[in-house]
């Protein structure tokens, strides 16, 4: 029987849970730190918080992480990393992921994603619905590729960046750690890191 233990009870965990069943897990259970006043989160029940997945983490067979924040993301993926926890890759059966592209552990890609040949997806990214990433692209640690978004060929984005929803990213463009692009933006220049861009073309504000 195949268990999964999701840290993190949110809508973004629903879908990720849901994407797990599809996957052919058998049970999946939530932990989040809000427990106890939060004791289930839609079909599925929340079993506790960091500390109680700790206790049972050998009880399941694979864990994932359901956050949305990529810096929080990014610190339980490294806690878990440390406790030994047997960290996965979940796949919707509809996304279409090239043989000769590489997706990093605690990565969730989303239904209809498209990833083409010789991209690289880092650890703990989200690849969100319906998101194209095409040829030669790299997606670093721990960021978020909303849905609807659109990277061109060669494409380069940092760790813990935010591509917002139906974003289109230019070809051969870089863009930096810890950026966050907003909704609906055109990159067509590169961004250095730790900025916010926004419009049509994106521009630093």
């Amino acid at each position: 029987m195949k268990r999964l233990a999701i840290l993190g009870a949110s809508g973004h965990g629903k879908v990720v849970a849901d994407i797990a069943e599809c996957c052919g897990w058998n049970e999946v259970v939530f932990f989040d730190d809000a427990w106890p006043n939060v004791s289930a989160n839609g079909h599925w029940a929340v079993a506790g918080n960091s500390q109680t997945l700790v206790e049972c983490v050998d009880t399941f067979t694979g864990v994932i992480i359901a956050i949305g924040n990529n810096a929080i993301r990014a610190e339980k993926l490294c806690w878990l990393s440390e406790i030994g926890a047997p960290v996965v890759t979940l796949v919707h059966p509809s996304a279409v992921i090239s043989q000769y592209a590489n997706l990093g552990t605690g990565t969730v890609v989303m239904p209809g994603v498209v990833v083409n040949v010789s991209s690289q997806i880092g650890d703990g990214v989200i690849l969100n619905t319906g998101c194209s990433i095409d040829h030669d692209c790299s997606v670093g640690d721990c960021s978020h590729i909303s849905p609807g978004v659109r990277l061109a060929g060669g494409v380069r984005i940092g760790a813990q960046s935010w591509i917002g929803i139906g974003t289109s990213v230019k070809q051969l463009v870089k863009i930096g750690q810890g950026v966050t692009v907003g909704a609906g933006a055109a990159v067509v220049t590169d961004l250095p890191d730790s900025v916010t861009a926004v419009g049509v073309p994106a521009k630093v504000i």
